[in-house]
């Protein structure tokens, strides 16, 4: 593996939810249905088992079922990105192996939490990582969940290692995202972790989003992503305010919280999701309803 432009990826994809019955099992009906939709809307890539989509609490096979059945209904039409994360190295291997089986084509994979490795540590995780994956690998920098923030020469430091070729950043440090974006190798790819960043992202040179809004609104995702790479920044800065209630309301309570009561609402998920998390509160059902309304994804479930 190279940091050969052809591997770089760019665009926008939804950090898939993992749809649930009622009990909390696995809905593949809808999950399938929610792929088909991303897909015709205009999806660039889609991310399964992510933090959006559960993976902390969805068992092994269940990881793997989701990632294989998101594969198949994809059909090659889009790239299929799929989490593989532990703070036990071992386990992330062994996770980086099972989606790989399952059909995917690139492996997310975020800084160990918990254990708080040095930057030694962290370089030595994501080369067993690679090794296991056979398969590029994103690096995913997220210290509110994790509790440890890649700095930018960290990244870029990994970024070095065989088989890395991007970085996933949801820091909120603009000035670190552009620290890498100034010095990054030929053909990695940084995109942003959190949508109300994506315009900037753009504007500094970025190559995209894995983004919570896209679930709801895929096109406008993709319309506003393909308008900041294509330079038309009046069209992506329109996009962005008109998303940026949307975006916010996300975040309301703990993701996918939010963003699974949407889909609900607008028809397209039942209403499982799994302990510890639980459903949106009443006061978040009104910020979030306001902002899907604000956003016409309501009248978009057709």
């Amino acid at each position: 593996m190279s940091h050969a432009p052809d591997t770089r990826l760019t665009g926008s994809g939804p950090a898939l939810v993992t749809p649930m019955h009622e009990d909390g099992s696995v809905d593949h009906a809808s999950l399938e249905a929610l792929v088909e939709w991303q897909i015709t809307q205009g999806s660039h890539f889609l991310v399964a088992i992510g933090s959006t989509g559960e993976a902390a609490t969805l068992t092994p096979e269940e990881r793997r079922n989701v990632v294989a059945r998101i594969v198949q209904t994809a059909g090659g039409r889009v790239p299929v990105i799929a989490g593989a994360t532990s703070n036990d190295t071992a386990a992330a291997q062994r996770e980086a192996r099972a989606v790989v089986e399952a059909g995917a084509d690139y492996v997310l994979s975020a800084t160990p939490f918990y254990n708080k490795p040095t930057p030694a540590g962290l370089e030595r995780h994501f080369e067993a990582v690679c090794q296991a994956a056979d398969r590029p690998v994103i690096l995913y920098n997220v210290p509110g969940r994790t509790g440890l923030n890649q700095s930018a020469d960290v990244t870029l430091a990994l970024a070095e290692i065989e088989g890395v070729v991007g970085v996933k950043e949801a820091s909120g440090d603009l000035e670190q995202m552009m620290a890498i974006l100034a010095r990054r190798p030929e053909g990695f790819s940084v995109l942003s972790g959190d949508d109300a960043f994506t315009l900037a992202l753009l504007a500094a040179g970025g190559d995209g989003i894995v983004s919570v809004a896209a679930n709801e609104v895929p096109g406008r995702m993709a319309e506003l992503v393909e308008a900041g790479l294509e330079g038309d920044f009046d069209r992506a800065r329109r996009l962005h305010y008109g998303l940026l209630p949307l975006m916010n309301a996300n975040f309301v309570e703990s993701n996918p919280i939010p963003v699974k009561w949407a889909l609900q609402e607008m028809g397209r998920i039942g209403p499982g999701i799994r302990l510890p998390l639980v459903p949106l509160s009443a006061s978040g059902q009104a910020t979030v309803r306001a902002a899907l309304h604000a956003a016409g994804a309501l009248e978009e479930t057709d």
